[in-house]
């Protein structure tokens, strides 16, 4: 056997700072000739070597992810775990581990890759902030962004002044415990969003004003920090030095503000809709964004501060955000950034920090900070009257750190701004105190907690002499024509009228912060590119053709689907919505055929159903309703057949249904399906049962009454012993309809649903639902569900009733 090469070899020499380590790469010792007993040895040569790197991070880092998963810890953090566990404070400490899988020269080549792969990754990070976000920003958050930063500054500024008078140490660890005292103070844009989005709480209220106060936070920070960096030189007699740097954050800024960011909201604006970007012009803004990087490099700033700036200037959202952040984030986040944070556990030696007394001074200033900024935070929420667990939750939040503070780091540390030491245990505590906030968040910190109360909120307890209102929800634009008719079929006239809200929902991709605002469209209906004003037009001449007996508002909501629903249950609690609509997550074709099938807003419907703060009804379409057969005058009866079991959900059907009655487009059938033996159900059902059956009895007497004489209305019996009778009937409401509607739940003892669940694929549609929406049945389908009594919401922070001059209002029938 041959023996063994070496594609590297290291010395120490005397570096710029200290000593240092000096590597010969061998120029032809790239690829491997062959496995062991081919006379070869594939750990010595380059290629081979960074391949088993890549391979053994990331296999280690995500089995860490997986095992702290229950903790609700970040990939970062298993990241760092993982470079630790690697490095020389464990396996490192084994000289053949270190030799074989980490020697000097394949050190050098996965550090190489792992800062380009950080370079897109800020690139990324980047063009998630929307730098116009400052103008939307409120006192509160402003007031809370600031004081979580001033706060922790002052008590280690402070701190750094005071202990040299109690504890002797040299001017190198006074200089360092500043820089650890402006980093400290920092709540990063990109990190916060992204923890709030880890927790599925970034739209709620605590995630909103997060957003907005650490975007605040972070202004401040960058601001110290360049006057410290010009004091700095100035008091180093580096006046040229100062004015280099001055003028580099000029220039950068004009080349940000008058050309970066106009050339990019120009091909913003040019890409035609629901087309991605070309090849050449993907392949242009990857190019600036390294050359952004070579700038910085010039000038002795880090690569990847470059690429950031860059990534701001570029529109966050779709149809240029998305797509960078698609077509790049996947290779570069995930298989290369975890190599850069490996690395930095690498170099991490936790068995250094008992090397000298400094690490009480720096762990002490460090805790100082994030007891400031904790403090800061806190107080400053209460006194805008923030609830005492939103603000130990907001509080938490603040002081959470990531990436980006990583990444600053590694560049003091490498500029040898701060030692060793103090970067261990930067690390070290950002990792701990990051690691219990994130689980105590999850607990303490639930969102539905707002919609809470006491009221029940739905159609068969509203005042009649009150509008119907209505919260429809749309996902694409297909949803449209559905729910159009639906509103037209709930029959609005001046003795009922509707309030209408439209909520176009819309995934957060390509951007960090997520937004729910209220729309306003004014003026001339006018063909557009937007997808919210294709939607918003559509709507609006609904609107106009119902004058007087209608009005509408228009809402915005663009969150991550796991925490959508969230959006959908604050509007509906702060319109006070009797029902809100949720399109079904699957799509038919017309033949009938499955078209689409969208797992994530089968998640949100879900959600909505358990969160919801009033009834819900989930919209099957199957295009007959949004097709030719239209509730809109001038067309065709519509035939509706109205399903009753029983129950809470059936009698809320049945409440909602009793409002289209009288619609001159419209006929009702009421379809009363009943157990064969209703003596035996009596004598075998609990009291609370026969109570319901009683109240069954009751609104269905009522509901015959008040339609006697209506030649729309029709009104049928039909008995079952079983769930095969049930099937039966089902089978039967094929003839002659266009849309069913039934209620989710019923008796789950019922001799006429059990069984049914068996073969459930859909349980948010409940069991009857669930099978009406196989693709057995070809009508569109309404289930719906009553909030339970006693469980309505809050009426606290309700939004404010929009001005006549922002509603639709349209004339009577």
């Amino acid at each position: 056997m041959a023996p063994r090469r070496v594609s590297s070899v290291a010395g120490s020499v005397a570096g710029r700072y200290s000593q240092e380590v000096l590597v010969c790469q061998f120029t032809d010792m790239m690829n491997s000739r062959g496995l062991l007993w081919s006379g070869g040895d594939p750990f010595s040569f380059t290629l081979p070597v960074f391949l088993a790197q890549l391979a053994v991070i990331f296999l280690l880092s995500r089995t860490i992810y997986f095992l702290l998963g229950p903790l609700k810890q970040s990939m970062l953090s298993a990241q760092l775990i993982a470079g630790i566990i690697l490095g020389k404070s464990f396996m490192g400490r084994f000289k053949g581990f270190s030799e074989e899988l980490f020697p000097p020269g394949g050190r050098i080549t996965l550090e190489t890759v792992a800062d380009f792969g950080l370079l897109f990754h800020l690139f990324i990070l980047g063009i998630h902030v929307d730098p116009t976000m400052m103008r939307k920003t409120e006192k509160d958050a402003v007031a809370i962004g600031l004081a979580g930063f001033v706060l922790p500054f002052t008590i280690g500024i402070l701190a750094a002044f005071v202990l040299p008078h109690v504890i002797d140490y040299d001017g190198a660890l006074q200089e360092s415990i500043i820089r650890i005292v402006t980093i400290n103070s920092l709540s990063s844009f990109p990190v916060i969003t992204g923890l709030l989005a880890d927790l599925n709480i970034l739209n709620s209220d605590v995630g909103r004003i997060a957003t907005l106060a650490c975007m605040v936070n972070e202004y401040c920070n960058y601001v110290v920090y360049a006057l410290l960096t010009v004091m700095n030189s100035v008091l180093r007699n580096k006046q040229w030095y100062t004015i280099y740097y001055l003028l580099w954050a000029v220039s950068f800024f004009v080349l940000y503000r008058y050309v970066a960011r106009p050339w990019m909201l120009h091909v913003a604006r040019h890409v035609p809709e629901g087309k991605p970007l070309k090849e050449f012009q993907f392949l242009t803004i990857l190019i600036l964004a390294m050359m952004c990087g070579f700038f910085t490099e010039l000038i002795g700033v880090p690569a990847g501060i470059g690429a950031f700036v860059f990534g701001i200037a570029i529109p966050d959202g779709p149809p240029v955000g998305s797509y960078l952040v698609q077509r790049i984030d996947t290779i570069c986040t995930g298989l290369l950034l975890p190599a850069k944070f490996a690395v930095t556990g690498l170099n991490t030696d936790l068995f250094s920090l008992a090397a000298n007394g400094s690490a009480l001074i720096y762990e002490l200033v460090i805790i100082l900070g994030y007891l400031g900024k904790f403090t800061g935070v806190l107080l400053s929420s209460l006194y805008f009257q923030t609830p005492f667990r939103d603000a130990v939750c907001l509080a938490f939040v603040m002081c959470c750190k990531g990436i980006i503070e990583v990444t600053i780091y590694i560049m003091l540390k490498e500029d040898k701004m701060i030692d060793e030491e103090a970067y261990a245990l930067l690390l070290l505590t950002m990792m701990v105190v990051t690691g219990i906030a994130r689980p105590l968040l999850s607990s303490l910190y639930d969102p539905s907690r707002r919609y809470s109360s006491f009221q029940t909120n739905s159609i068969l307890y509203s005042n009649p002499k009150n509008d119907l209102r209505i919260l429809a929800c749309v996902h694409n634009e297909d949803n449209v024509p559905t729910i159009i008719n639906l509103l037209e079929a709930s029959n609005p006239s001046r003795n009922m009228p509707i309030s209408v809200f439209i909520l176009n929902l819309m995934e957060l991709s390509g951007r960090a912060a997520a937004v729910l605002e209220r729309n306003v469209y004014r003026g001339k209906l006018t063909s557009m590119r937007s997808r919210s004003e294709h939607i918003a037009k559509a709507f609006n001449y609904f609107a106009h053709k119902n004058e007087g007996i209608m009005t509408l508002q228009h809402f915005t909501s663009i969150a991550p689907y796991a925490s959508m629903h969230v959006d959908i249950c604050a509007i509906a609690s702060d319109i006070r919505a009797n029902i809100l609509i949720l399109p079904f997550h699957k799509v038919w074709e017309i033949d009938g055929t499955i078209g689409s099938n969208l797992p994530a807003i089968r998640t949100v419907n879900q959600n909505v159903i358990e969160k919801s703060p009033c009834s819900v009804g989930i919209l099957v379409d199957r295009g007959h309703i949004a097709g030719n057969l239209s509730i809109l005058p001038g067309n065709a009866m519509f035939h509706i057949t109205l399903l009753f079991l029983g129950g809470a959900d059936d009698r809320e059907a049945l409440a909602y249904g009793s409002r289209m009655v009288g619609h001159p487009h419209i006929n009702l059938t009421l379809v009363w399906l009943r157990l064969w033996d209703q003596k035996k159900s009596f004598d075998e059902t609990a009291l609370n049962n026969i109570e319901n059956i009683s109240i069954d009895n009751d609104m269905i007497s009522h509901f015959r009454a008040n339609t006697i004489g209506n030649a729309s209305v029709k009104y049928k019996e039909e008995m079952a012993k079983d769930a095969v009778g049930t099937t039966r009937v089902l089978r039967s409401l094929e003839d002659g309809c266009d849309l069913c509607i039934v209620g989710r739940q019923h008796e789950p003892d019922s001799p006429l649903t059990q069984g049914l669940t068996d073969w459930s694929e859909c349980p948010e549609l409940g069991d009857i639902g669930d099978m009406l929406a196989t693709s057995d049945f070809r009508f569109s389908l309404l289930v719906v569900q009553q909030r339970p009594p006693g469980t309505g919401f809050s009426n606290e922070n309700t939004l404010e009733p929009m001005p006549s001059s922002h509603s639709v209002f349209v004339s009577d029938r």
